[in-house]
């Protein structure tokens, strides 16, 4: 395990990252962890990573100039990506996850499957307008009536909820199936599902309320 905290972390990819969404997330999630080239867009935000993890193709001469050696931890296999790298080698209370859902779709594609291959991390994306995160087995969110809510399963998943417009008790899900995209709240959510393959995905202005509930909620995939 390359990084271990017991507070939280922000984890930078290579993808735009604007001053107020790092500030948010700083704000919850104080120490950095760089993903490969997510170092550079660290230090061209004023900030040095506390440690950056990847193949370093992406990285440039001048961040590794910048940044202590003992700070880079280069891994060189390619079967896997870099944000998939961070989450097998940080352990931390809460990842938040920013600069991974870019442009490129085969891109937050990877790191939605990541989030599914590394159901123990608790990790938050956050994108441009919305974030997404991994359910637990069980959740409760305190966010307002009418926030859009959507389910998407990543492998077949039932569960039960309360709080939402439509809820999904008896429903059976699956990546080519059955999802829960365009979904309401009527007030606070509880989710309970049967398999770590569901995603939540909400606007990201819920951030510090889905921190809270991620830190909060004692149920954990293993």
């Amino acid at each position: 395990m390359i990084v271990q905290q017991s507070h939280p972390v922000t984890l930078i990819g290579g993808a735009a990252v604007n001053n107020q969404g790092l500030a948010r997330a700083l704000a919850l999630a104080p120490v950095v962890v760089a993903a490969d080239g997510g170092a550079d867009t660290a230090l061209v935000q004023g900030v040095t990573p506390d440690a950056v993890i990847g193949d370093f193709d992406s990285i440039s001469e001048s961040a590794r100039d910048v940044i202590p050696d003992c700070r880079l931890h280069p891994i060189t296999e390619q079967d896997s990506t870099d944000f998939d790298k961070c989450l097998g080698n940080i352990r931390a209370p809460l990842i938040i996850g920013l600069g991974f859902a870019g442009a490129r779709m085969d891109h937050q594609l990877a790191a939605f499957n990541s989030l599914v291959r590394h159901p123990a991390q608790r990790c938050i994306l956050v994108g441009e307008a919305d974030l997404a995160f991994l359910c637990p087995p069980s959740l409760r969110l305190e966010v307002p009536p009418a926030t859009p809510l959507s389910l998407f399963p990543m492998g077949a998943v039932e569960g039960i909820s309360d709080g939402l417009n439509w809820p999904i008790a008896g429903l059976n899900f699956a990546p080519d199936g059955r999802v829960g995209t365009s979904n309401r709240t009527t007030g606070p959510v509880y989710l309970d599902v049967t398999a770590p393959k569901m995603l939540v995905i909400l606007p990201n202005s819920t951030l510090e309320s889905v921190a809270a509930a991620l830190l909060e909620t004692t149920s954990a995939w293993e």
